[in-house]
């Protein structure tokens, strides 16, 4: 029996980073040839593409937000495929960013999707009978199974069970063994097995004898037989596995091959394996990306070169879902996810400063994981008419010296010189033009906002420079830096931070971090040496959306948003300092965190078409959250997303077309309040089964467009 410890969760860590680095290196030639990828590139080494930040992508997304179903559903490893349905319709958009929207009938997420859409329940949503089996066979229960290895180490079985029930909501036959066999050969990396025992123990899961079976034993036949050359095997694959045998935009037997072969081939080296796996070429980035995983577990953090693969990704995860503020994390909150996940099943608690890691506020920034930087970055502000070289930087983890747990940031930056000023900070925005790639369109909400508490822990060590230190952010529109109070480090101390950052109009916040001044009396050109621990940040939101401030972002051809806002259907524009949301059938937008517990959100709701104009609140998903406005003639309700609407209140309400509406929505543990600029309309307690936290934004449906403008969100006991 595997004993889920400490080890675990760094290797779920390892896991979870060999998958992103896997599909950032196989991202820049995903669909080429073997033979194009050996033409262009030679061997590949390295990275193909200097991606600065990296964009979301289909393989870590679905991973990211499939998984939730376990706690979405309160059944854990009990799910059902209709839980996992849940999950995807909850978290996707409608036909845009996500998945590869390829049409129904061609992509098979987009043909399920649309299938739990029309009504059609899982499994039957993805199954060969309702599909057809060239649709229900492609890649994707492959792809996207990596995160039921990592909830279920060393248990096999169960991670199979779950990849099955996960996979089947989309695919069915060989795709479904795919994702049962990924899954368990991840949960088996665990226990140190050899490859082939890894290999052949995670066969005993799926049918013996199906087509995945058939290609896995094949090339493990010929590797024993022809252990020193991975070409040899990949061209012994293409010839009796090729893609020209099987049906559809991207099969999963032939890549299953290009996996074990970089498996077996790849000599127990985390790099070794990658590379094969994107050499082979076909589907690079999912291949690479489930191969990166596996030997990510296998080899631990320290098999991963840290300079040559980890420092490019710098810890940041991009993802593409409807929640905006879901869309900015990093790896270690992903591990801590996963790794929570199997603590959870496992019936046991983490000990030390895990338990505090996987069970506290995800948005703090612990270092706790080996070579972890949770995506933190430093840059230098030079004082105005200087001349002063370029900043030589570098942030690493470090065991050294820690405020809580065993490891830190290290921070070291020269020369600086009296007056100079470094920030060490998180990005908390992105926009277009930050990201090299954006194929999967990924839109965002803030991370942090106005009227938050920002905290964070410094150390400067004797015979340092000396520094001023606050905390501080940066707001896009006025590109000013709000700063909180100044503390001099003093040698060697653990100086607490904590910067209560006031409440803005016309706020969006872009950095969050530290900012440390060269006093004057310090030597020039000086080293700075210090070292940060426990970041975070949240706390009640206090601040205005003004539209004449947003911006367009057009994404692809087709996919439009508004800064700030994700949405999940319908369109949205910016006209004359308000916000327009059009739905034909049904459309939502969304901003805010979904970590927002009690607040209040007022706007002025002008009605232009249609009888459905609505202010949401508790936002956790397409098919979670709170609706109250106009509705219906004469009429003003409040309803209940249940993966459909439900009405929970209504009262007699007149308004018209063209006229503006102020309303205000407050939420404050399970009481939802309406109020209009002359008091309070009703107030309602749902004591069944009430969404506690998550964001706001605006709902219509039914051929109605609306505007919203004087869009401000606020604490609870502030009366405005």
């Amino acid at each position: 029996m595997y004993q889920i410890s400490g080890n675990t969760i760094e290797r779920i860590y390892a896991g979870w980073l060999g998958k992103i680095i896997g599909i950032r290196l196989g991202a820049p030639v995903e669909g080429w040839s073997c033979d194009k990828i050996a033409d262009i590139y030679g061997e590949v080494d390295d990275y193909l593409v200097d991606y600065r930040d990296f964009a979301a992508d289909d393989d870590s997304n679905g991973p990211v937000f499939l998984v939730r179903a376990l706690e979405d559903s309160k059944k854990m490893e009990k799910i059902e495929p209709r839980d996992v349905a849940q999950a995807l319709l909850n978290y996707a958009p409608y036909e845009h960013a996500f998945f590869w929207w390829g049409g129904y009938g061609i992509s098979t997420e987009h043909t399920a999707y649309l299938n739990l859409r029309a009504g059609i329940p899982a499994p039957a949503s993805g199954s060969a009978a309702m599909n057809g089996k060239t649709v229900a066979e492609q890649i994707g229960g492959q792809i996207f199974s990596d995160c039921w290895g990592f909830v279920s180490p060393g248990n096999p079985r169960r991670a199979a069970h779950l990849a099955e029930t996960a996979s089947s909501v989309t695919h069915d036959g060989n795709a479904v063994y795919g994702g049962q066999f990924i899954a368990a050969c991840i949960s088996l990396a665990f226990l140190g097995l050899s490859l082939e025992e890894m290999i052949e123990e995670a066969l005993e899961q799926i049918p013996d004898d199906c087509e995945y079976s058939r290609v896995v034993k094949a090339v493990l036949e010929f590797y024993r037989e022809h252990p020193d050359s991975w070409r040899a095997c990949f061209k012994y694959l293409k010839e009796n596995f090729g893609y020209d045998r099987y049906p559809g935009n991207c099969h999963v037997i032939p890549n299953a091959g290009v996996i074990i072969l970089s498996l077996l081939y790849g000599e127990d080296s985390f790099g070794q394996a990658v590379k094969i796996a994107v050499m082979c070429g076909w589907d690079t980035d999912c291949n690479a990306g489930n191969v990166g995983a596996v030997m990510g577990v296998r080899c631990g953090v320290e098999g991963i070169s840290s300079r040559k693969w980890r420092e490019p990704v710098n810890d940041l995860l991009i993802c593409s879902s409807v929640m905006g503020s879901m869309n900015i994390t990093d790896i270690p909150a992903g591990a801590a996810y996963f790794a929570r996940m199997a603590f959870k099943m496992a019936g046991v608690c983490p000990e030390g400063i895990w338990k505090e890691v996987l069970f506290g506020d995800s948005r703090r920034l612990h270092f706790e994981y080996p070579g972890s930087t949770h995506g933190m970055r430093i840059c230098r502000d030079v004082p105005e008419g200087s001349e002063y070289p370029g900043l030589e930087s570098r942030l690493v983890n470090s065991d050294e010296k820690a405020c809580t747990g065993k490891r830190s940031l290290k921070i070291t930056a020269k020369p600086l010189h009296p007056g100079e000023q470094v920030f060490i900070y998180q990005k908390t925005y992105y926009g277009k033009e930050d990201l090299h790639d954006n194929r999967y369109d990924p839109c965002f909400s803030p991370l942090i906002y106005p009227g938050q508490i920002l905290k964070g822990k410094l150390l400067v060590p004797s015979g340092g420079c000396e520094c001023l230190a606050r905390m501080y952010v940066k707001e896009q529109h006025s590109k000013k830096v709000f700063y909180g109070p100044g503390t001099v480090c003093r040698p060697d101390r653990w100086e607490s931070l904590m910067f209560a950052v006031p409440g803005m109009e016309k706020a969006l916040l872009t950095e969050a971090g530290v900012a440390l001044t060269v006093l004057g009396d310090t030597a020039d050109d000086c080293v700075l040496e210090t070292w940060m621990d426990d970041m975070e940040y949240g706390g009640p939101a206090d601040y205005t959306l003004d539209f004449n401030e947003e911006k367009q972002e057009m994404w692809s051809g087709t996919h439009s948003e508004v800064t700030q806002f994700t949405r999940l259907k319908g369109w949205t524009w910016l006209e004359e300092g308000r916000l327009h949301l059009l739905a034909a059938d049904f459309g939502e937008t969304y901003t805010g965190s979904h970590k927002f517990e009690d607040y209040a959100v007022e706007a002025v709701i002008r009605p232009v078409t249609g009888k459905h104009h609505r202010i949401n609140v508790r936002v956790q998903g397409a098919v979670r959250s709170y609706a109250a406005g106009l509705d219906g003639p004469d009429s003003l309700a409040l309803l209940k997303n249940e993966n459909g609407y439900r009405e929970l209140v209504r009262i007699q309400y007149p308004w018209k077309e063209g006229h503006d509406y102020w309303l205000k929505v407050k939420v404050e543990k399970d009481v939802i309040s309406v109020y209009d600029r002359n008091g309070e309309l009703f107030s309602y307690r749902d004591d069944t089964a009430p969404y506690l936290t998550g964001a706001f934004g605006f709902s219509a449906e039914q051929g109605s467009h609306g505007s919203y403008s004087e869009v401000k969100v606020h604490p609870v006991n502030q009366d405005i």
